[in-house]
């Protein structure tokens, strides 16, 4: 019984601890929770605070655009509000001269009268203000106008005077164009005329030989005419036949007119077997030479140097593109073409 009764005892004895703790942990709660309404009913406030600035600012906004709109409308809108404001300012001084009538005519005991009058001469003088300050703004509007108008003026002039100017300048180069084309034309004419009576003289000179032809607008030359195999020093026949060249160069460069920029351009050229001696590393090389050689002799006889080109083609020029010795022979050649510079 004694031991019954003692755990009976300890048993009770829980209850009161936890109901402590229980009470401490809704406590707990209940403040958590106050925080949390507090912080929010903060937060709420801070939120609204916010949209009314920013109600605020829109509201801003919107009545800057309104002003920007109003601003816009320009000198029309103030020439309206002049011509109303004109029209009140006609009416009120009407009533003015009205009520100021009535008050000389009653006198002293017309004080409401007075009052209409001084209410009415007080928004006479506002709206003279109002006048003023719409005609300030339209004179300004209009010296903008006049500026801009003058800006645009001298620009139109600008622009016409460049028209001009770019119709004349492309007059006087179709001009110059069509004049140069004629005179190349009349060059060129000039220069066949002279060549074909280059090429009629030398013919009749050199006569009619198996190793000089003409193909096309040039002399051509074999070069077992002048140099031996691999060689670019001229042989003695060779210098005779250039003597002869010189001989015609001589007398038509003399009836040639100064303006003509005439040269005659020796060309030098090879067959395809590849030459690899100690003097010349190439038949580009060799070509160049021979053609150096013939425009340095015909200095010798009198030729101006400026009238004179060499140039070399090695073996990429070829007239005969088989591959046999009457081919090979065929393109070894020296070609003089008369020609412009």
């Amino acid at each position: 019984m004694a031991v019954a009764r003692a755990r009976r005892d300890v048993a009770m004895n829980y209850w009161p601890g936890f109901v402590d703790a229980l009470s401490t942990l809704i406590l707990g709660i209940v403040f958590l929770l106050t925080v949390f309404v507090v912080v929010q009913f903060y937060l709420t406030q801070e939120v609204t605070g916010k949209d009314t600035a920013l109600n605020r600012l829109n509201a801003q906004i919107a009545s800057l655009t309104e002003l920007l709109s109003m601003e816009k409308s320009g000198k029309m809108s103030l020439e309206e509000q002049l011509a109303q404001l004109r029209s009140s300012l006609t009416v009120a001084e009407g009533e003015r001269d009205r009520y100021k009538g009535l008050y000389d005519g009653v006198g002293t005991g017309a004080a409401d009268a007075q009052g209409r009058v001084t209410e009415l001469t007080g928004q006479l003088d506002a709206e003279k203000k109002i006048t003023i300050r719409a005609l300030a703004q339209v004179e300004v509007l209009n010296q903008q106008i006049a500026a801009l108008r003058r800006q645009l003026g001298a620009l139109e002039a600008a622009l016409d005077m460049a028209e001009k100017k770019d119709k004349d300048a492309q007059g006087q180069i179709q001009r110059l164009g069509e004049r140069l084309n004629l005179a190349l034309a009349q060059r060129v004419q000039e220069l066949q005329a002279y060549r074909s009576d280059f090429f009629g003289r030398l013919r009749a000179i050199l006569g009619n030989r198996p190793d000089v032809r003409i193909v096309g607008d040039r002399f051509v030359f074999q070069s077992e005419l002048f140099f031996d195999t691999g060689q670019a020093v001229l042989k003695p026949e060779g210098r005779g036949e250039l003597d002869k060249l010189a001989t015609v160069l001589t007398e038509l460069g003399g009836k040639i007119p100064g303006e003509i920029p005439w040269v005659v351009r020796v060309d030098g050229h090879t067959d395809v077997r590849a030459i690899n001696s100690a003097q010349f590393k190439s038949n580009w090389e060799l070509s160049a030479a021979r053609a150096i050689s013939v425009v340095q002799y015909l200095m010798t006889r009198g030729i101006p140097p400026q009238r004179l080109v060499a140039a070399g083609f090695g073996e990429f020029q070829p007239i005969d593109p088989e591959k046999t010795d009457e081919a090979y022979s065929r393109n070894r050649r020296i070609e003089l073409k008369l020609t412009e510079r």
